[in-house]
């Protein structure tokens, strides 16, 4: 299972449809734009265990201001929204206005809607991210992908109920398994980030999202099958909420 990756930003893309859908249980592919959304919805359609989430990535929120109304617009119709968020690292600081601008008006529609589950980006801006989740209780599944923000905000963000999104790159670094040690596992998903994220240069798969299950196992004090059944049940109850949500909201 991969949380969190770009699965349409390969360059053979469409190739590794068929592997992914046989190799993980479940992959979340989130993209960069409402536009890539629609795209990558039609072209990856027909492999019901490969979900496309619906997004506009900060970074390149200054680019595709002019898909805003169509990002609030479409909430509706995703049943998982990401990737999405704040980037107040050095060189995305000077667009955090307008990110902030959109990222308020998705939570508040992913609030409208009844909850979705959420992938977010929150490099360098982890408390504004939770700012404004905590203005929007209702808004869904919040999943911090890749968190690198301080002990302090992660304690904040396990006490507001956030789930965490954590792939080999992450862990590779101490601080990613020191703030790993203290999430709660029950709470816990795997991710790639590919192809952004590699390892030795080469663009991580999204079936190695489950290479953190060795490090997790060193961590926790437990056994790499007792791993792999905790992550699997974690994704069961996500899913699981998720899904009752959604069948609230057409009832």
């Amino acid at each position: 299972m991969d949380l969190h990756c770009h699965l349409d930003l390969y360059p053979d893309a469409l190739k590794l449809l068929p592997e992914v859908s046989r190799r993980n249980k479940f992959t979340l592919v989130v993209t960069t734009s409402p536009r890539a959304w629609i795209g990558t919805s039609r072209v990856f359609a027909g492999y019901e265990n490969i979900e496309v989430a619906l997004g506009l990535h900060p970074e390149i929120v200054e680019r595709k201001t002019a898909e805003r109304e169509l990002l609030f617009s479409s909430v509706a119709q995703a049943r998982f929204v990401g990737e999405i968020g704040l980037d107040g690292s050095p060189r995305f600081k000077s667009s955090l206005p307008i990110q902030e601008d959109i990222f308020k008006g998705v939570v508040a529609e992913c609030e409208r809607q009844g909850g979705r589950v959420m992938s977010l980006h929150s490099r360098g801006a982890a408390s504004r991210v939770l700012d404004i989740l905590e203005k929007h209780p209702s808004a869904g599944w919040p999943i911090l992908h890749w968190f690198s923000g301080t002990p302090r905000e992660l304690q904040r963000a396990i006490s507001m109920g956030c789930w965490f999104s954590v792939g080999p790159s992450m862990l590779a670094g101490a601080k990613g398994r020191e703030l790993l040690s203290k999430m709660p596992f029950d709470r816990v998903l795997p991710e790639t980030d590919g192809p952004f994220a590699t390892t030795e240069g080469v663009p991580l798969m999204p079936w190695n999202a489950l290479d953190i299950v060795p490090v997790l196992a060193r961590l926790f004090m437990m056994s790499n099958q007792e791993i792999s059944s905790q992550l699997k049940l974690n994704l069961k109850q996500l899913l699981t909420k998720s899904s009752e949500a959604l069948s609230n909201e057409t009832s």
